[in-house]
């Protein structure tokens, strides 16, 4: 076995370097794969016939209206046996916070019932992302609640949030990939799982004490910078969005007393609570104007003034046509999609509508031209293979070996999606060798077929010259596949 995956590796890395298939006009298989590899995690067996019929807009434009779209009977009754993906925040922070007690009193027992619950709420959470990616037709929605999960990232691995990930992807993500900025804005920033990532919940203003307390030392008094410098650093204006470090301090101020309160969140499942006695009541100076006291209505101005600023216009246009177009989006088209943010006052699928429709989208130079993230190419190889997403700890083990644990980026600008981040020996050694591994059970011939076009002449022979049981890794591991 070791010898057959030193011949994949060798002839796989040879065909990398030589480069995958050219850039092309696009006839209608191909725009059909184009927006498959982008709109969708690829496709899967039938999908490019069913695309070229139906037509490349018509496609697009269900997908854009998700709703529109049956979902399969297995996956909802799968969906519906996954608890930690189902029940209240709370009720899962309660689970989590039990475990812990219980590893404190009860020893060995306590810490291994303890990484039992935790191993079962991460992987139901899993499960959950993953079977829908795999199985779900609603494919843009899915890409789109992966996008704005790395987009407002929280880390799964930080303390509460291990319990806590689960209902902000389905809360304060799902709801709002297609729909408005401003509420899938004002969504994240009152969940408890950001609140608690950021810090937020621990923020005050300057020389507060606590009542009853007055000589208590608290990890709570005092002013936290961490959410209000990512909330407009990366969730709005981005890094050269025109602010300073007096306004991040402002910003700061603003959003004191936007907290939570785990016990209650446990006991009660109560979220989000504005505590007055925490807040900043003095005035501030903002972004150029000044922001009198005014309670939890602050930090509401604050989220209005930042998503329909111009700056985060132009900063998410760019991530989404660096994300679906190139990793260097052409700069007229990130203006013409800017223009139709502010136009449409934020509305997220009129400015994918906007992208879509674009000459810049489906141009032979588009086509190909991104290379996937470990995430995009283990999903894209399960569609691709069509195997039952049966067991979710391996796909979880190949993400991880791959430089990219779901739920698991420690630091707030989540994930990069260029081939600079992902593409280096090391890395293309080890997808090859997860090829190798998810090949096996699969029928090159079949594989083939699903993948149309887009496997080039080049690849085709190498996968017909090599033995017959290398051949599905051969075009999964392939540079054809590995760019979308």
């Amino acid at each position: 076995m070791h010898a057959a995956r030193t011949f994949a590796t060798a002839v796989i890395v040879a065909l990398f370097w030589q480069g995958g298939a050219g850039a092309t006009d696009l006839p209608p298989e191909q725009a059909a794969l184009h927006v498959l590899n982008r709109l969708a995690y690829g496709p899967r067996p039938g999908d490019i016939e069913r695309v070229t019929q139906m037509g490349v807009q018509r496609y697009i434009d269900s997908q854009l209206h998700p709703e529109s779209i049956p979902m399969p009977a297995t996956l909802t009754a799968r969906l519906d046996a996954l608890e930690t993906a189902r029940q209240p925040a709370g009720r899962t922070l309660a689970q989590l916070l039990a475990v812990r007690e219980m590893a404190k009193d009860e020893g060995e027992e306590g810490k291994a019932k303890r990484r039992a619950v935790v191993v079962n709420m991460t992987e139901q959470t899993a499960e959950a992302r993953l079977a829908r990616a795999v199985d779900s037709p609603r494919q843009l929605e899915e890409v789109m609640v992966d996008f704005w999960f790395n987009h407002f990232n929280v880390f799964e691995g930080k303390g509460l949030d291990r319990a806590l990930v689960a209902s902000y992807e389905r809360d304060a993500i799902r709801p709002y990939a297609l729909g408005s900025f401003r509420d899938l804005l004002g969504a994240t920033a009152h969940h408890p799982a950001m609140l608690f990532y950021l810090d937020n919940w621990l923020s005050t203003a300057d020389g507060f004490v606590p009542r009853g307390r007055p000589n208590a030392r608290i990890k709570t008094a005092g002013l936290n910078e961490n959410y209000a410098r990512e909330l407009m650093e990366l969730h709005t204006l981005g890094v050269d969005g025109g602010y300073t470090q007096r306004d991040v301090r402002a910003l700061a101020r603003m959003l004191t007393g936007w907290t939570f309160n785990p016990r209650a969140l446990a006991l009660r499942n109560e979220g989000f609570i504005f505590d007055a006695r925490r807040h900043d009541k003095g005035d501030k100076q903002w972004l150029g104007h000044t922001v009198h006291g005014g309670g939890q209505d602050e930090g509401e101005y604050a989220l209005d003034v930042l998503a329909m600023h111009p700056a985060t216009a132009h900063h998410l246009s760019y991530e989404l046509a660096q994300y679906f177009v190139q990793d260097a989006p052409p700069p007229a088209l990130v203006d013409r999609m800017a223009r139709s943010y502010l136009a449409s006052k934020g509305d997220i699928r009129t400015v994918l509508a906007t992208l879509f429709a674009s000459p810049e989208f489906l141009a032979p130079e588009a086509q190909g031209a991104k290379f996937k993230t470990p995430y995009q190419f283990v999903v894209s190889a399960a569609r691709a293979g069509s195997a039952p997403l049966a067991e979710i700890k391996p796909v979880l083990g190949a993400l991880n070996r791959l430089g990219m644990p779901l739920y698991g980026c420690q630091t707030p600008d989540g994930y990069k999606n260029t081939e600079a981040a992902w593409l280096n020996p090391d890395a293309l050694s080890r997808r090859i060798g997860i090829a190798t591994a998810m090949g096996r059970a699969l029928d090159a011939g079949a594989l083939q077929a699903t993948l149309g076009g887009t496997v080039s002449a080049r690849t085709r022979a190498a996968v017909a010259a090599s033995p017959e049981p290398l051949r599905a890794a051969m075009l999964l591991g392939g540079p054809d596949f590995m760019q979308r």
